[in-house]
């Protein structure tokens, strides 16, 4: 699938922040940024969109159950249970579940607090 195929909404997700930390009073120049680890759940057929960036939101998710397939520069890849990719400026993409099972991922990242 193309990454111009993308799905335009982001269906049958859903999303449980575990912790996060504020990262101004830990280090200098990170004022307004939190460090926040989640727990993401995609139902088969589900997907993370639309197409985005993490342009000034690094991050990385590992795989823990089913797999999740990552849709960037026009590639698409399968990612299963033990592993996982960087998150950086330089990546735009989307997910979906195209499994039968259910795919759960930890993502972790860092965020410009609202």
């Amino acid at each position: 699938m193309r990454t111009e195929q993308a799905s335009s909404e982001t269906k049958g997700v859903s999303v449980k922040q575990l912790a996060a930390i504020d990262l101004g009073p830990e280090i200098e120049g990170m004022a307004g940024r939190l460090l926040r680890i989640r727990i993401v759940t995609i139902e088969p057929g589900g997907v993370i969109g639309p197409i985005h960036n993490h342009i000034d939101r690094p991050g990385v998710v590992y795989i823990l159950q089913g797999t999740i397939t990552d849709h960037r520069n026009d590639v698409a890849k399968d990612y299963g249970p033990g592993l996982g990719w960087p998150e950086d400026k330089n990546t735009t993409h989307w997910l979906e579940n195209r499994g039968t099972t259910t795919a759960v991922e930890i993502s972790v990242d860092i965020f410009h607090q609202q």
